[in-house]
């Protein structure tokens, strides 16, 4: 897939809390705004990323340039303003794709891009438009769907429910041709195409936010530190067998035993901007045995969460009970290690997370912890299943 990231904007309402940047190079929880953005295209599986820049295009520039990345980054710079279609249209002519992404640098949308390109090829549109779900909002103009087909744009008013345009589109490489250098794509093009009937809509309600006005800004600052934003709550992971090779009849004594489970680090790399934490949730009876010390385990986890960090991934909570009585409510598949989790994270949402295991018993304590079960072994490694989330989402 292949999109084009409008960011050029000069974050004039901005002005009273980030000084001279481009608006999406705004800080949010230590990081610019674009790196969100970027970061979600790349999990997508967007392979080529064109940043359509303006005002400030040298700090950008200077970003992509450093930033190691999955996707191939182009930037293409408006010398003078182009307007908001005149921008796109330039920008398109670097894409090779028959249908092209378009979404803007200083919003966030959680949307599922390979449904939405889906609904966009079988409808035959020419361009297919994101529209979030609201209540009570007067900021955005109401966008008429009926059926798959966009029938009218309101303009702003107060709505007590509605739907928006959530500022991601995707559009036909050629559909702009015909147009001026400078126009825009809100009068010129989609007001026009709505009343040929060849607007299509995707309807999708993931977390949406504009840090354009200073209070979502404020607000996009805790909710992006505390991962808010992600699609997926929390991924629980057992450990042998689904991180690292289980060690038949022993235990991972040493770290120098620990060999992992070929794409298993890259598969925790891909599903980090997936999920909101990523939790280990093991049994390590070889404590309770006597045949390993829990110094000895916590060298192991040290080393495993540390490349699991060189590869891209990040760990935030290993859970472990060393206990060999299998009626222990800690003890797997007991869920109390779960109970544990739930203590210390409250906010976890269940119903959005996934128990990663290798056995039976895994899935039962996902049965009785209150969370998705997913089986792996040696068809269905951590590696597949980090495709196939990224193909669903």
């Amino acid at each position: 897939m292949e999109c084009i990231v409008l960011a050029g904007g000069m974050g004039t309402r901005l002005r009273s809390v980030v000084s001279e940047l481009p608006k999406c190079m705004a800080p949010v929880a230590g990081k610019p705004f674009l790196e969100y953005v970027v970061t979600s295209l790349e999990a997508a599986g967007f392979g080529h990323i064109i940043l359509s820049l303006g005002y400030k295009h040298e700090y950008i520039e200077e970003w992509a340039a450093a930033r190691q990345s999955r996707a191939r980054i182009s930037c293409v710079v408006e010398n003078e303003p182009l307007g908001t279609g005149g921008g796109v249209r330039y920008a398109l002519s670097k894409a090779t794709e028959e249908n092209v992404f378009v979404l803007n640098g200083d919003t966030y949308l959680d949307v599922s891009f390979r449904r939405m390109l889906a609904l966009h090829e079988s409808s035959g549109a020419v361009a297919t438009l994101a529209l979030k779900p609201m209540r009570d909002f007067d900021r955005y103009g109401e966008v008429a769907l009926e059926g798959e087909r966009i029938t009218a744009f309101r303009e702003k008013r107060h709505c007590d429910e509605g739907l928006i345009n959530a500022g991601v589109y995707v559009i036909r490489r050629n559909a702009l041709d015909a147009l001026p250098e400078k126009f825009s794509i809100e009068k010129d093009f989609f007001e026009k195409e709505v009343s040929r009937g060849t607007l299509a809509g995707f309807v999708n309600d993931g977390y949406f936010i504009d840090i354009g006005i200073p209070e979502d800004f404020e607000r996009a600052q805790e909710e992006f530190a505390g991962g808010v934003y992600k699609r997926l709550d929390t991924l629980f992971l057992d450990r042998d067998g689904v991180i690292n090779v289980q060690i038949v009849g022993d235990y991972v004594r040493r770290p120098e035993q620990m060999e992992f489970i070929p794409g298993a680090l890259e598969a925790l790399a891909l599903m980090r901007p997936l999920f909101r934490r990523m939790m280990v949730i093991t049994n390590q009876r070889g404590v309770g045995r006597g045949l390993m010390s829990e110094e000895d385990l916590k060298a192991v986890h040290d080393y495993m969460c540390g490349e699991v960090e060189r590869a891209g991934g990040h760990l935030d909570a290993i859970y472990y009970c060393t206990v060999p009585d299998d009626s222990h409510p800690r003890r797997k598949p007991n869920p109390g290690m779960m109970e544990d989790v739930l203590r210390e994270w409250p906010d976890t949402d269940l119903s959005r997370s996934i128990m990663v295991g290798d056995k039976p018993s895994d899935m039962l304590f996902a049965e009785r912890a209150g969370v998705r079960g997913i089986m792996v072994d040696g068809s269905f490694t951590l590696r597949r299943l980090a495709d196939k989330l990224t193909e669903e989402l």
